[in-house]
């Protein structure tokens, strides 16, 4: 008797395991609410795809802060090199860039997206697009089926792997209906949160800055005292707030303390120590001492900064450099180190990944399967597992999918 599977959702985690079941031996059909596959594969990278990172298992795993050490079963069973070589052989050349990051040398999501649904038509996949499912049916802790939102439908089958993904990129189709159907059968979700999400700040002189990135710089988030988190590296200003590689980082932190008050301490020149700083600042000033002040920190801080840096530190911009008093020295000495912004909210819809969702707990790591109901799996951001920028997450998912996929087809 043929096994039947069905797959809810038709992104990265969805697509694997469709793809993994197939090869398994299983028929399988995949359920996906739009009319595309993978739209937010389409989106990922700024439209590059960051499909992995070459790091070694363990450092892979510390770069997953949110229960990491759930994957340590499906990165091992499909591996970083194991994806790379399944894209390979589907056409898909790769290239690793600054941080370990692997790209598609064509720099294309679509060329990713294409390549996976070539192979499940290769395989025998059934596709059917517009199917938002409802709810699995499930008699005697056993899955029966699928019913639909749209359609008078029962879909019988044997096993069901919900891939639906998280809440980030709503626009995707990412609306946590995963949520639902789990909670449904009794499964606990952990409070789903936005993870690595650019941040609204309350200053309004950051709109001025808006498109300007700074580079080689450190932010500390504190709240009520206490140090959240802090990295190093590059970061943008926007029309709201602020983004970027380090901005995103932190934000998994930052997030869940945004009530209690969240100020983030911008470090413009972190390689210097204090004592450092200051010489190189009388360096600069003796180099400018006949010029406005506006004309002498060109050496210190980009162009479109310098206006506003001034106007943060009170003094006029067009003060000689050799009239500056030592409370206004200081000042710009503790700017350059210590610029200050307020945190009051998050691009929640911008939010690259979730955290939060199906407990770990009830997940059985060695195959996906619900430790709850017979025959139901999870796969991809839909679980309460969330990483890093640098293609963590969509590794994550390709493993959790492949790794439920397989699990499904052969139990």
């Amino acid at each position: 008797m043929t096994n039947s599977v069905a797959i809810v959702g038709g992104g990265a985690a969805g697509l694997m395991a469709a793809y993994s079941a197939a090869v398994h031996g299983a028929e399988v059909t995949l359920f996906e609410r739009n009319s595309i596959l993978g739209m937010k594969i389409l989106i990922s990278g700024k439209g590059r795809c960051n499909l992995t990172n070459i790091k070694e298992l363990h450092e892979f795993i510390q770069n997953i802060p949110g229960n990491g050490k759930f994957l340590y079963g499906a990165l091992s069973r499909f591996s970083n090199r194991d994806l790379i070589a399944f894209f390979n052989k589907m056409g898909v050349e790769t290239k690793v860039e600054r941080g370990g990051r692997v790209f598609p040398k064509s720099d294309r999501a679509k060329d990713v997206v294409k390549a996976l649904e070539s192979a499940l038509i290769k395989v025998g996949v059934e596709i059917r697009y517009k199917s938002r499912v409802k709810e699995v049916v499930v008699e005697g802790k056993t899955v029966k089926g699928l019913i639909f939102y749209d359609k008078e439908e029962f879909f019988p089958c044997d096993k069901v792997i919900v891939a639906t993904g998280g809440k980030s990129y709503p626009s995707t189709g990412s609306t946590g209906d995963g949520y639902d159907i789990a909670q449904k059968l009794g499964h606990t979700i952990v409070q789903p949160r936005p993870s690595l999400v650019p941040l609204i700040t309350k200053e309004e002189w950051v709109k001025d800055l808006q498109g300007l990135s700074l580079k080689n710089v450190e932010v500390t988030a504190y709240s009520m005292g206490r140090k959240l988190a802090s990295q190093f590296g590059e970061m943008l200003f926007t029309h709201y707030g602020v983004s970027g590689p380090i901005i995103l980082t932190i934000s998994r932190s930052v997030v869940e303390h945004i009530e209690e008050g969240v100020t983030l301490s911008l470090n413009l020149k972190p390689a210097l120590n204090g004592e450092m700083l200051e010489r190189r600042l009388k360096r600069d000033f003796e180099k400018y001492s006949r010029k406005q002040l506006k004309n002498a920190l060109v050496d210190l801080l980009p162009k479109r900064l310098i206006p506003i840096f001034i106007d943060i530190c009170g003094i006029e911009p067009e003060k000689s450099v050799n009239q500056l008093t030592r409370e206004e020295r200081n000042k710009i000495l503790k700017n350059l180190t210590d610029l200050k912004l307020t945190v009051i909210g998050c691009m929640e819809d911008e939010a690259i990944v979730t955290s939060g969702g199906v407990s770990i707990k009830e997940i059985d790591s060695r195959t996906m399967e619900s430790k709850i109901i017979k025959g139901l799996y999870f796969a991809g951001e839909v679980i309460d597992v969330d990483g890093l920028t640098g293609g963590y997450n969509l590794q994550a998912a390709f493993s959790t999918g492949y790794l439920a996929g397989k699990s499904a087809a052969l139990s």
